[in-house]
C-alpha cells in the first residue's frame, strides 16, 4: 500500500507555525485505539503529518516506517539537539510548557550529535555492558516476589501502582547503588516529569538533585555500581554530563519497562487470544513481549529531531528549525511494511522500531527486557486466578503524549498468604 502525499490547497499556510486546527499529539496516546488516529492522519497527510505539540506549538509527526529510518539515520540533515529547534531559539516555550522537559538541550547522548554524541554514548554502552545479567535476574526475581508479597494476601491489587511502577524503579535503583527510598522518590519525580500535568521543570530539578546526591556519595565511597562507573568515566567531563547521563539511563530502562510490563499484563487480562496463548504456553514470554512492542510500544512517540536545512520528507516541505517527532507506534503500524495480516503475528519478528533506530537507538533494551520478562513471569506464577476487576473498556491510559500504558490495572485473584522469595 502506498500512502498518499499531502498536497496543500492554493492559499493554504506554507509554514508549520501558521497551521491551525491540527490534531494534538496527545490524541495519539489518550485514545482507545491509536491506530485509528494514525490512519486518519495518513489519509489526510501521508506518512508525515503536522500536529499540535501543545497549544501554539506545532511539529511534524513522522508516521512512516521508512521515513523514521531516514530521519533517525541522517544526522547531517536531522539533529537530535533541541538548540536547533526554531521554537527553542525564539524562546517561545512558556515556563510551564509540558514539552520543555523533552525538547530542551541537555548534557547527555540523547540530545547531541556527531563526535560529542559518540563521546557521551561510550560510557553508557560500557556501563550497561558491565551489568551481571544473572545477578540482576536473581535480584529482580526476589524483588518481584517481595513486592507481590506485600499484596498477595489481599486477593486484590492495582498491577500498575502496586507492581509495574515499582519493580523497574527499584531494580534500576539497585543497579545505580540507590536504596528503596531513593528509588521511590525517583519514580515520583519521573512520573511528573513525563506526564502532561504538574511542573515538569521542577520535577526534573528534583530528579537531578537525587542523582547528584548519589554521585556525591559514590565519589566519597566508590563501589562497583553503575553510578561509581559513570562518575569516574573520563568521557564525562562535568557534573552536568554525569547527572544527565545517569538520568538518561534511568529513564531509558525505567520508563520503557513500566509501560512494557503494564501493557503486557493489560493484554493478558483483556485480550483472550493473547492471554490464552501466554497462559497456555503456546506463546513464549519473549515472543509475547515482542508482540506488545509491535502493538503498543512503551514509547508511542519520541522527541525529536530538528531539521538542519530546508528539505522535503514524504512530500512535506520541512523547514530548517522544524521539529519532527518520531511516531514509533505509528511506524510499527505502517501498512506498507505488512506483507499480509498483522506483522506482530509473525513469531520471532523483531523488526519493530520500538527501540528507535540509528545512532540514538535505545541502549537499555537488554536490562529493560530482563526486568520486564522477570516481572511478567513472576506475575503469571504468583497470582493464581488473576482477573481484571473492571470492564476492559474502563482501563484508561496514562496522561502523556510520549508514553502509552494503562494508568491503572485493578485485579482480583486467589489470596496467597505466604510467598517464598527463594523461588521464582
Amino acid at each position: 500500500m502506498t500512502a498518499a502525499i499531502f498536497r496543500r490547497e492554493p492559499g493554504a499556510p506554507t509554514s508549520l507555525d501558521d497551521m491551525t486546527g491540527l490534531t494534538p499529539l496527545i490524541s495519539t496516546t489518550k485514545c482507545p485505539e491509536p491506530r485509528h488516529v494514525f490512519q486518519k492522519l495518513r489519509e489526510e497527510y501521508g506518512p508525515v503529518a503536522p500536529v499540535e505539540l501543545e497549544p501554539g506549538i506545532n511539529g511534524w509527526l513522522v508516521l512512516g516506517y521508512q521515513e523514521i529510518l531516514t530521519v533517525a539515520r541522517q544526522e547531517q540533515a536531522f539533529s537530535a539537539d533541541p538548540a536547533n529547534w526554531s521554537v527553542y531559539q525564539e524562546n517561545r516555550l512558556a515556563p510551564d510548557s509540558q514539552v520543555r522537559a523533552m525538547m530542551s538541550p541537555y548534557d547527555n547522548a540523547f540530545f547531541t550529535d556527531g563526535e560529542r554524541h559518540r563521546r557521551l554514548r561510550a560510557p553508557i554502552d560500557g556501563g550497561l555492558g558491565r551489568i551481571d545479567q544473572r545477578q540482576m535476574r536473581r535480584a529482580v526475581a526476589a524483588l518481584c516476589t517481595e513486592v507481590i508479597g506485600d499484596f498477595a494476601g489481599r486477593g486484590e491489587a492495582d498491577l500498575v501502582a502496586d507492581y509495574a511502577a515499582v519493580i523497574p524503579v527499584l531494580a534500576m535503583a539497585d543497579v545505580f547503588g540507590m536504596d528503596a527510598a531513593q528509588g521511590r522518590a525517583l519514580y515520583r519525580g519521573l512520573l511528573e516529569l513525563y506526564s502532561w500535568q504538574g511542573d515538569a521543570a521542577a520535577a526534573r530539578e528534583r530528579v537531578v538533585g537525587l542523582i547528584a546526591e548519589a554521585v556525591a556519595a559514590r565519589r566519597a565511597v566508590p563501589t562497583k555500581d553503575l553510578t561509581s562507573f559513570l562518575a569516574g568515566h573520563p568521557n564525562l567531563r562535568s557534573d552536568a554530563e554525569i547527572y544527565d547521563t545517569v538520568l538518561l539511563l534511568i529513564v531509558g530502562a525505567n520508563e520503557n519497562a513500566i509501560n512494557w510490563i503494564s501493557q503486557t499484563l493489560r493484554l493478558m487480562l483483556t485480550d483472550e487470544r493473547f492471554g490464552g496463548r501466554l497462559r497456555g504456553g503456546r506463546l513464549g514470554v519473549d515472543d509475547a513481549l515482542d508482540e506488545v512492542l509491535w502493538r503498543d510500544p512503551p514509547f508511542t512517540n519520541v522527541a525529536a529531531r530538528y531539521a538542519l536545512k530546508d528539505t522535503e520528507l514524504a512530500g512535506q516541505p520541512i523547514r530548517r528549525g522544524d521539529a519532527l517527532i518520531l511516531g514509533l507506534a505509528a511506524a510499527n503500524a505502517d501498512p506498507r511494511i505488512h506483507t499480509g495480516g498483522e506483522t506482530f503475528s509473525e513469531v520471532g519478528n523483531r523488526a519493530h522500531l520500538s527501540w528507535g533506530a540509528g545512532p540514538h537507538s535505545c541502549p537499555a533494551r537488554l536490562p529493560a527486557r530482563l526486568i520486564v520478562r522477570t516481572a511478567v513471569e513472576t506475575a503469571l506464577h504468583r497470582l493464581p486466578g488473576v482477573r481484571l476487576a473492571i470492564p476492559a473498556e474502563e482501563v484508561a491510559p496514562v496522561d502523556s503524549a510520549w508514553t502509552r500504558g494503562p494508568a491503572s490495572l485493578p485485579v482480583r485473584f486467589t489470596p496467597v498468604q505466604q510467598l517464598d522469595a527463594g523461588q521464582s
